[in-house]
């Protein structure tokens, strides 16, 4: 039996990197997943790849900076499974300017996407969780939103945003539903190479007393431990995934 046999979860961003990732860790321990993402094709490819596995999902194409696709995410998941378990509020917009060359524009989608959707998403499962007496929300922080990152401003921001949040809706939402967050550091994905490429990746390894990259994977089994019991007195809290960087 897996450890998450019966649920069902939502996970945000999860058409590739850590939140693909994660989906196949969920789907691996049973759970019945929902994909999340703005590229179909990549969307069924991750969803493709759990059946062949014996595994369950199906996709709902959204963008997190449209806040239109927020309802449509969850409804589309009871509509399919009748319920929700757990959300990972996974996805996420990388800025890499600072105060004097970031855009309104820029800053409020940024806003949108990696810390309102989280709300809202949020605002929309907890009903259903609250009368099931149980329920997970994660959150996919960063290591950037416990200190400053010169040149992100916007994402720095949204980060140490998301934190509060996190902690906020614990207090809000128990007892029936636990909230916590991941901060990942320095994980091999496409995010973090458009971060800064081979010499920023270098970098952030040399940086870590493990001397090297995360791994997705290693996002998603923190996800799993704070979506089952094993984390039963655990809520309002961050859990940075980073190699020790700042130890």
């Amino acid at each position: 039996m897996g450890r998450l046999d019966g649920k069902v979860a939502i996970v945000t961003g999860s058409t590739s990197g850590m939140g693909r990732d994660t989906a196949y860790v969920f789907a691996e321990e049973g759970a019945k997943v929902i994909i999340t993402g703005r590229n179909e094709q990549r969307a069924k490819e991750t969803v493709d790849h759990i059946k062949k596995k014996g595994g369950e999902a199906s996709y709902v194409i959204a963008n997190l900076a449209d806040r239109s696709s927020l309802d449509r995410i969850v409804d589309e998941t009871v509509e399919k499974y009748g319920t929700i378990d757990i959300l990972f509020n996974n996805a996420g917009l990388l800025s890499v300017k600072n105060i004097m060359d970031i855009s309104a524009e820029e800053w409020d989608k940024i806003m949108q996407v990696n810390i309102t959707a989280s709300m809202l998403l949020s605002k929309k499962v907890a009903p259903i969780m609250k009368a099931k007496g149980k329920g997970y929300i994660i959150n996919t922080s960063s290591i950037a939103g416990t200190s400053s990152r010169w040149g992100a401003v916007a994402y720095c921001t949204s980060k140490h945003g998301l934190n509060g949040l996190t902690r906020a809706l614990a207090r809000e939402l128990g007892p029936e539903i636990r909230v916590n967050a991941i901060l990942p550091g320095a994980i091999l994905t496409a995010m973090l190479e458009s971060g800064g490429g081979e010499d920023a990746v270098e970098g952030m390894k040399q940086m870590s007393p493990l001397k090297r990259i995360g791994k997705g994977r290693e996002i998603g089994t923190a996800a799993l431990f704070f979506a089952t019991e094993d984390s039963s007195f655990i809520t309002g809290q961050l859990l940075r995934v980073d190699g020790g960087v700042d130890c």
